[in-house]
C-alpha cells in the first residue's frame, strides 16, 4: 500500500521579473510539484530563490572538480518554472515597502483603512489578509483592516513566506484554520455601553422617537388591515349587493299548506284510535309526499305538463338564475330544489310548500300542479295493500265455495247409494208402523183376554187372535231390525241416518264458511272502492303581485358575515402558523 506524497508548501521557483510578470487575476495558488520521496533538508526551490537564482535552477557540482555547471531540467521541473497564471497582478504587489511605512505616517485608522481601500487591491488579495489576520490572532473588522492591522504589526500580508505559512499545520497541531469562516466578510463589533450621559432632554428625545416610531408602525399596520379588509371583504360585499340591487331578476313565491288525512272505520278502538286523530297518524304519508315532491320524478312531471325548463331558460333571467338552453335534467333539477322549498311539521302534522318562478303565474301554475301530483301519490300509497285484500278475499271465498260444492255432492251420493232420501224421515215412518202396530197387538191381546174370561171360550176365535197376535209381533220385530240391524244391503237405517248426517252437517259448516268468505269479499270490495287518505288544503296557492326574492339588503348582510368569517380564519391560521415558526 503506498501513500501519496503531499506538499508542505507551493514551489515558488521564480523571483523577480518572472514573479512580477504574472497576471493580476485568477484562481487559487495551484502547487507547481511535489516534494521528492526520500529527501531530506530544505526545499530546494526554496534554496534556489533564497540565493536569488532567477532561472530557479539547481547547481551541481560536475564530476571531475571542472566546477559548477547548469545541469539540464527534467519536463517536470521545466513545467513547473513555466510562466502561468497564478492570480498576481503583473506590475507587483502595491502597498509592499515595507511594514513601517504606515507606522511613520501620521494617520488615523480610519484615515489607514481609506488609503488601503483606494490601493485597489484585488479580492484574492484581501482574503490572503484576512486568513495571515487570523493566524496571526488579530481582531479585524474587514479585509482593509486586517491589512490595516498586519502593517502595524510589522507583517506584510503579501509576503511569500507567510502566504505559504498558511498551507502548513498550524504551530499547535491542531491542522488548518477554522473552516467555518466565510471569506471575505465584514465583522461587526459588539455594541458597548457607550460614555455618554444622557439628559433629560435626551431622554425625552429618546422617548418622543420611540413613541413616533410606534405610531408609524400601527399607523402603516392599520393601513395594511384596511387594504386587506377593502379588498377581502368590503369589495366583495359591494359585488354582491350591486348584483341583488341592480342585476338580480325578481322572483314570486306562491306558499301553500296542506294536510294529510287518514280516513278510519266506523267504531274500532284499542291505542289506534287515539293517534287516529293527531298526525303522528299520518307521519309516515307526509315525509313521503314531501321526498315525492322535491324529487326528479315530480320535475320530470312538472316539465313535461307545463314547461318548467322553457320558463327559466327566458332570455329576461339574469346569468345566475336562467337555465341555459337545452340544459341536462341535472342541471334543471339542480335549480329545482333551489326554488321549491318544502318542509314537514312532525307536531302539526302539516306540510309547507313554497315555488318560486319568474312570474306570479308560473308560479301559482307549478304550486296547483305538485298539489295534484300529492294527491295522486296520497291516494296511490295503500293502492296496492287495497287490492292485496281485495284479492285475497276473493280467493277465500272462490275456496270456501268449492268446498261447499263438494260437501253437497257427496250427501247426493250417498242419498242415491242407500236410496234413501232422508234418513230422518224414514226412521220416523218405521216409528210411526212400528207404533201402531205395537197398538194393534195390545188390542188383541185384550180381546184374548176377554175371550178367555168365558166359561166356555170359542176356541177357534182364541186361535185367531192368538194368530194375530203373533203376526203383528213379527211384523214389528222385522221393522225394528230395519232401524238397527245391518243385515240389508246398505245397511242399518242407523248407519245410514249416520252417514248422511255426517254429510249433511259438512255441507252446512261448508255453506257457513262460503258465507262468511262472501261478506269479506263484500268488505274488501267496499275498502278497495273507497279512498283511505285524503289531501286537505289549509292555504291554497294564490299568485302573488310583488317580488318575494332578491331580498337585497338582507343577501348583501348576509355576504358581508361570511366574507368577514372567511377573512377572520384565514387571518387566524396564517397568525397562528407565522407564530409557530418563528418560534
Amino acid at each position: 500500500m503506498t501513500t501519496k506524497p503531499k506538499a508542505k508548501k507551493y514551489r515558488i521557483g521564480r523571483t523577480g521579473q518572472a514573479a512580477t510578470e504574472r497576471p493580476a487575476t485568477g484562481d487559487a495558488m495551484q502547487p507547481d510539484a511535489v516534494a521528492d520521496e526520500g529527501r531530506t533538508g530544505p526545499d530546494q526551490a526554496s534554496i534556489a530563490n533564497a540565493s536569488g537564482d532567477p532561472a530557479g535552477t539547481r547547481a551541481s557540482p560536475k564530476v571531475g572538480g571542472a566546477g559548477p555547471a547548469a545541469r539540464p531540467l527534467n519536463p517536470l521541473e521545466a513545467a513547473a518554472q513555466a510562466p502561468h497564471e497564478d492570480g498576481f497582478p503583473k506590475e507587483g504587489f502595491k502597498g509592499t515597502q515595507g511594514a513601517g511605512t504606515l507606522a511613520e505616517d501620521d494617520l488615523t485608522p480610519e484615515q489607514a483603512v481609506e488609503a488601503i481601500r483606494k490601493e485597489g487591491l484585488t479580492g484574492r488579495q484581501l482574503r490572503m489578509a484576512r486568513r495571515v489576520a487570523q493566524k496571526h490572532g488579530l481582531a479585524t473588522t474587514s479585509d482593509f483592516d486586517a491589512v490595516y492591522q498586519l502593517r502595524r504589526a510589522g507583517i506584510d500580508p503579501f509576503q511569500r513566506a507567510n502566504m505559504l505559512d498558511l498551507v502548513g499545520p498550524a504551530a499547535d497541531g491542531s491542522g488548518d484554520a477554522d473552516q467555518s469562516v466565510h471569506l471575505p466578510q465584514t465583522v461587526v463589533p459588539p455594541q458597548l455601553p457607550a460614555n455618554h450621559v444622557y439628559d433629560e432632554a435626551d431622554r425625552a428625545r429618546s422617548v418622543l422617537e420611540i413613541q413616533k416610531d410606534i405610531a408609524r408602525r400601527r399607523r402603516r399596520k392599520l393601513r395594511m388591515l384596511v387594504v386587506r379588509l377593502a379588498f377581502f371583504v368590503f369589495l366583495p360585499t359591494i359585488i354582491a349587493g350591486y348584483y341583488y340591487y341592480n342585476v338580480a331578476t325578481p322572483m314570486y313565491a306562491t306558499k301553500t299548506e296542506f294536510v294529510i288525512q287518514k280516513a278510519d272505520g266506523a267504531g274500532g278502538g284499542g291505542l289506534g284510535s287515539l293517534f287516529a286523530g293527531s298526525g303522528l297518524a299520518t307521519s309516515q304519508d307526509s315525509t313521503t309526499v314531501q321526498s315525492y315532491l322535491t324529487s326528479r320524478d315530480a320535475m320530470l312531471r312538472l316539465d313535461q305538463d307545463v314547461g318548467y325548463k322553457a320558463v327559466f331558460s327566458d332570455p329576461e333571467i339574469d346569468a345566475v338564475q336562467r337555465l341555459e338552453d337545452n340544459a341536462s335534467n341535472e342541471a334543471a333539477y339542480k335549480l329545482y330544489k333551489k326554488n321549491v322549498k318544502i318542509g314537514f311539521d312532525p307536531t302539526e302534522g302539516i306540510v309547507k310548500m313554497e315555488i318560486v318562478a319568474p312570474t306570479p303565474a308560473a308560479s301559482a301554475q307549478f304550486s296547483e300542479r305538485l298539489i295534484a301530483y300529492a294527491e295522486e301519490r296520497v291516494d296511490n300509497l295503500t293502492q296496492r295493500l287495497r287490492e292485496d285484500q281485495m284479492k285475497g278475499s276473493r280467493e277465500s271465498y272462490e275456496e270456501a265455495e268449492l268446498e261447499m260444492f263438494a260437501a253437497q255432492a257427496e250427501v247426493l251420493r250417498l242419498q242415491e247409494k242407500m236410496g234413501v232420501f232422508d234418513a230422518a224421515s224414514d226412521a220416523s215412518s218405521l216409528m210411526s208402523q212400528i207404533n201402531a202396530f205395537e197398538v194393534q197387538v195390545q188390542e188383541k191381546h185384550l180381546a184374548l183376554r176377554q175371550l178367555l174370561d168365558n166359561s166356555r171360550p170359542n176356541k177357534a176365535r182364541v186361535d185367531g187372535v192368538r194368530g194375530d197376535i203373533e203376526r203383528l209381533e213379527t211384523l214389528i220385530g222385522q221393522l225394528r231390525a230395519k232401524l238397527t240391524e245391518a243385515g240389508g244391503e246398505n245397511g242399518s237405517l242407523a248407519s245410514i241416518s249416520g252417514q248422511l248426517r255426517i254429510a249433511q252437517t259438512n255441507l252446512e259448516t261448508r255453506t257457513l264458511l262460503m258465507q262468511q268468505a262472501l261478506q269479506q269479499l263484500e268488505t274488501a270490495r267496499i275498502e278497495a272502492n273507497k279512498q283511505t287518505r285524503y289531501l286537505e288544503l289549509g292555504v291554497r296557492p294564490v299568485a302573488p303581485d310583488e317580488p318575494t326574492y332578491p331580498r337585497a339588503f338582507e343577501n348583501t348582510m348576509l355576504a358581508f358575515l361570511i366574507f368577514s368569517g372567511i377573512y377572520l380564519m384565514v387571518s387566524i391560521t396564517v397568525s397562528i402558523l407565522r407564530e409557530q415558526v418563528s418560534s
